[in-house]
């Protein structure tokens, strides 16, 4: 292992106390609140950026980092009270920026510095100001607008007695999903077809074979978590078996979160009808690349009319195998294909015409090795260096989580150690665990931003949190080639973050638009389809070889297959999301359980993806753990679909041919990664491309004709 350079700033620890993480908040809470008592305090003939605007800046620049990790506990700690506290944590946080942002105390002041900026462009304090200062000031002032300063006071008190209500729903909302430890005990038989290392991974008991009954079967105990429930869903013969994971996943919280979902929607529209607006959508999307609903509305239905036809035939491919296969098994034929079956006969399509065998590729992708040349091609690319810190000088909140001090080179080929530049920090939790966040993400722990002296750097931490299947005693981890796409995905989140370079925490890294933020995530998932960094990535977990030419060209034509099928499931999230939020404003009769969230998601899946799901026969509540809807991505799931037009064009524009190239990552970390919200996002692009964004790759790469 490399010597690793001394940090200029220490990692953060994770050893903090229930009793002290809750008065750290509630100090961070009242040193903000005593801030915001003395800018409201200045005189109008005072207020300027320097006296009123940079002051709240540095405080949300620390503030920032404090809420940020303390509220990360709840996500990934084993200690029930420690997450209770840290889920505590947040709702003091976000009730008071709720109290905070409608301060017209406050926003007087924010106001009388941006009415000087665009009346008094000659005083010299003005004059001095950079773009990303003139652009801090414009969001402040726009921020407390959409927080309801302009309304009457009886108004204005209704939207904050609504939004603390809605944010704690959210907060109970993500808690439930968290904090989720069922599943489904199934027997030998009924998991026939699912590969022995995932069921020697699962939770075994002896129990009787019914109940009452002395005799006893083994039986395997399957969570809801992705490692034990996908490989159920791909891999089991028994369509029954297929079908009660499928269901009881998507019905798992349903009891518990579908009224916090309903009384969500019902209260943002009602807060979207106070403000002016008609409906939530039309609020949400102001601040967004897309600016309004019709626009999203037109490139949702415009996608979904060009992917049917293509998805149509999918499905009739599909159909047919799947008939085939029930009668290779002497099973009755069946005319109706549906949700449960799709991942089964995806997966037999790709065995059978492209011969991609999930579970032989992954051997080629043990996780260490994987993570280490992932790294690597990041080293190169974008000039990085991660250091991995060894299990003793590691401070971590887990005995899985890996720790690196993320440096970036000298461009200068002669460049040594020490013209190396402190990047952040950056942790990899990795293995689901109980209580632990269910899926894959990547969060800011800490933002990067200039300190209160104007030249300090304060540098970022970042985590990245999945759930890959554990090791076993006979063989490493091993990463299907759909978790080595998730993993770079993530990742290049995180390196979002870690390459952000703004002025203000606001804008760091993966803090720009909700519809852009998936783009360089998006972007990076291009080169897991590369045959070159797929040969760079591989290693057999026992020989070391690279994957084979022809594993590789069969992986890579498979890339599309039942593609209009997948993104018209996307399309089914996105417009689910849509429709619930761009409803008028409701009536005073009308009651939350008015939505019937039901027909809307089942009928809605059956409509746009073309795959049965058995309604009304068998209900499913996916809604009740679609936690974008509840974590902020409400009237913006269409975001990934949106994203993904400007990742095509990034790639196909500038890194197509030069996956590898560092003076192309210069570029984009200099006017992307670096950027993060610091500047209009389109400007950004265009400055990049060379022009403005087009639609034409993103169209070509999911196989529509232009």
């Amino acid at each position: 292992m490399s010597a690793i350079p001394t940090a200029p700033q220490p990692a953060p620890r994770w050893d903090i106390a229930v009793d002290t993480l809750l008065v750290t908040v509630e100090d961070s809470i009242a040193q903000s609140k005593a801030l915001e008592d003395r800018i409201a305090a200045i005189a109008p003939a005072d207020r300027t950026f320097d006296s009123v605007i940079k002051p709240l800046a540095d405080d949300d620049n620390i503030s920032s980092g404090v809420i940020n990790s303390l509220s990360f506990y709840q996500h990934v700690s084993t200690d029930a009270p420690l997450r209770e506290a840290s889920t505590k944590a947040e709702e003091l946080i976000n009730n008071f920026s709720i109290e905070s942002g409608m301060r017209e105390d406050v926003y007087n002041s924010v106001r009388s510095v941006q009415e000087s900026i665009v009346n008094q462009s000659d005083l010299p304090w003005v004059k001095a100001l950079s773009a990303e200062d003139r652009r801090l000031v414009q969001k402040m002032d726009n921020d407390y607008r959409r927080n309801g300063l302009a309304l009457d006071l009886e108004t204005r008190n209704r939207v904050k007695e609504l939004r603390l209500k809605l944010s704690n729903l959210g907060i109970q909302f993500a808690k439930n999903l968290g904090e989720e430890n069922s599943g489904i005990w199934f027997t030998a038989t009924e998991l026939d077809g699912v590969p022995e290392d995932i069921l020697s991974s699962l939770k075994q008991e002896q129990q009787p074979i019914t109940e009452g009954s002395e005799e006893t079967v083994t039986r395997y105990f399957m969570t809801f978590k992705y490692p034990d429930l996908f490989p159920v869903l791909k891999y089991a013969n028994n369509s029954q078996t297929r079908k009660s994971a499928f269901v009881g996943d998507q019905n798992k919280v349903a009891t518990v979160n579908t009224p916090l979902l309903e009384e969500a929607v019902h209260i943002r529209s009602e807060i979207a009808q106070l403000m002016g607006y008609a409906t939530h959508a039309d609020f949400v999307l102001e601040e967004r690349m897309a600016k309004k609903a019709t626009n999203v509305w037109d490139f949702l239905n415009d996608l979904r009319t060009k992917l049917t036809p293509q998805a149509a035939r999918e499905i009739q491919t599909l159909q047919e195998l799947k008939n085939s296969d029930l009668k290779s098994r002497g099973l009755p034929a069946d005319d109706r294909y549906y949700i449960w079956d799709n991942r089964y006969y995806d997966n037999l399509l790709l065995q059978n015409e492209y011969k991609v065998d999930s579970q032989k590729i992954a051997e080629y992708f043990p996780m260490q090795s994987t993570i280490d040349k992932m790294l690597s091609i990041f080293e190169t690319v974008l000039e990085l260096k991660f250091y991995q810190l060894s299990a003793e000088e590691a401070m971590v909140w887990h005995e899985d989580v890996k720790q690196f001090a993320v440096w970036k080179r000298s461009s200068n080929a002669d460049a040594n150690k020490n013209d190396e530049e402190f990047v952040g920090w950056l942790y990899m939790d990795l293995h689901p665990r109980d209580n632990k966040y269910g899926h894959a993400a990547n969060f800011n722990l800490s933002p990067g931003f200039t300190a209160d002296d104007g030249i300090t750097r304060v540098y970022p931490v970042t985590a990245l949190v999945c759930n890959f299947s554990k090791p076993t005693a006979s063989k490493p981890s091993l990463l299907k080639h759909e978790e080595v796409t998730t993993f770079f995905h993530e990742l290049g989140h995180g390196i979002h973050d870690l390459c952000g370079k703004t002025k203000y925490a606001r804008f760091h890294g993966t803090s720009v638009a909700r519809d852009f933020v998936e783009a360089p995530s998006q972007m990076l998932e291009y080169w897991t389809w590369s045959r070159d960094e797929l040969k760079a990535l591989s290693s057999h977990y026992t020989s070391g070889e690279s994957i084979p030419d022809d594993l590789i060209t069969s992986l890579i034509k498979s890339k599309h297959i039942n593609g209009s099928l997948f993104n018209l499931r996307q399309l089914h999230f996105a417009i689910f999301d849509l429709t619930l939020h761009t409803i008028s404003a409701p009536s005073k009769s009308e009651k939350p359980q008015d939505l019937k969230l039901d027909d809307r998601w089942n009928q809605l899946r059956r409509e746009i993806s073309l795959i049965e799901g058995d309604y009304p026969n068998v209900v499913t509540r996916g809604y009740s753990s679609f936690g974008h809807i509840m974590g902020g991505y409400d009237s913006a799931y269409y975001g990934y679909l949106w994203s993904q037009v400007f990742a095509a064009d990034i790639y196909y524009t500038l890194f197509k041919g030069n996956e590898m190239s560092a003076e192309v990552g210069r570029r984009y970390r200099t006017e992307i990664l670096e950027m993060g919200g610091a500047r209009d996002e389109n400007e950004s692009l265009t400055i990049l491309l060379g022009r403005a964004p087009e639609n034409t790759s993103f169209l070509k790469e999911i196989g529509i004709e232009v």
